[in-house]
């Protein structure tokens, strides 16, 4: 029994010292330009493995120039909106419509930013203006749910015109 407790003291003992050395280890497994600062060195010391990278100030996401990967990822994000609907006046729709609101207005910025121009999405930048000339400034809870049926609409034909252009969003 004496040789199983001392194993098992020995065992907890062995992860505890593994866990303090790795939580203390001085190691940095954060990718360069990934929100890290690099520690200063000397003008005299010499670089590490010069690869012919230069370091850069990371920038956003959003900042880098427009691909098809926004496009793809405007339209993800309203596709994650199709499953979900909401009943006029009760407190779900405040928000689902809300979300169906503010991911077509991400789509209708990331279409007119792709690369093809705003002339490739002919079809969703236009129902998109009728939607927005719809709801005008007013995108209260009340403005929303009065207009319904053309967020919803406006979504589901969206969802129907990319599936017909999978080279946009895949």
């Amino acid at each position: 029994m004496r040789i199983r407790s001392a194993r098992r003291a020995a065992i907890v003992a062995t992860v505890f010292a593994a866990c303090l050395l790795s939580c203390s280890a001085d190691t940095d497994d954060t990718p360069q330009g990934a929100g890290t600062r690099a520690a200063p060195r000397s003008p005299s010391a010499p670089a590490p493995a010069d690869t012919g990278a230069r370091e850069t100030p990371a920038a956003p996401a959003a900042a880098a120039s427009p691909g098809p990967e926004l496009v793809r990822d405007a339209f993800a994000g309203l596709q994650a909106t199709l499953d979900d609907t909401c009943t006029p006046g009760a407190g779900d729709c405040a928000y689902f419509l809300g979300r169906v609101h503010e991911e077509l207005m991400g789509l209708d910025a990331a279409m007119k930013a792709d690369p093809k121009g705003p002339g490739h999405f002919p079809e969703p930048l236009a129902w998109i203006k009728d939607l927005r000339t719809a709801l005008g400034d007013d995108t209260s809870t009340e403005n929303l749910e009065a207009h319904r049926t053309e967020l919803i609409g406006v979504r589901d034909r969206i969802n129907g015109w990319m599936q017909g252009h999978p080279d946009d969003y895949r």
